[in-house]
């Protein structure tokens, strides 16, 4: 089982950039996802990273202006939100083992809290 504590929410004006981090404790070479819930909406799918970082899948919503990336090193998986719309306001999660890679339902094995991303127009 791994723990996950995420970080790096906040307000931010239509246009700007946050950066996400996902801190993760225990084994942490599994592949990665990060997934957003808005109010009265279902979790839908972000962006995930295999173990080794070498392969990325994103939601064709946020294709081109979010990056996804991890640090192996630091147990660290990252969020680049860029360009960033009133329509991405969510609560932001990181997950972890995904019971398939390429999966985009939220069945990934272990989450964390969430951080708020609260985009102003």
């Amino acid at each position: 089982q791994v723990q996950l504590v995420e970080s790096g929410g906040g307000l931010v004006q239509a246009g700007g950039s946050l950066r996400l981090s996902c801190a993760a404790s225990g084994r942490s070479f599994y592949h990665m996802g990060w997934f957003r819930q808005a109010p009265a909406k279902e979790r839908e799918f972000v962006a995930a990273i295999t173990g080794s970082g070498g392969t990325t899948n994103y939601a064709d919503s946020v294709k081109g202006r979010f990056t996804i990336s991890r640090d192996n090193a630091k147990n660290t998986v990252y969020l680049q939100m860029n360009s960033l719309k009133p329509e991405d306001t969510a609560v932001y999660y990181c997950a972890a083992n995904p019971p398939v890679w390429g999966t985009t339902n939220p069945d990934f094995r272990s989450w964390g809290q969430g951080t708020q991303v609260t985009v102003s127009s």
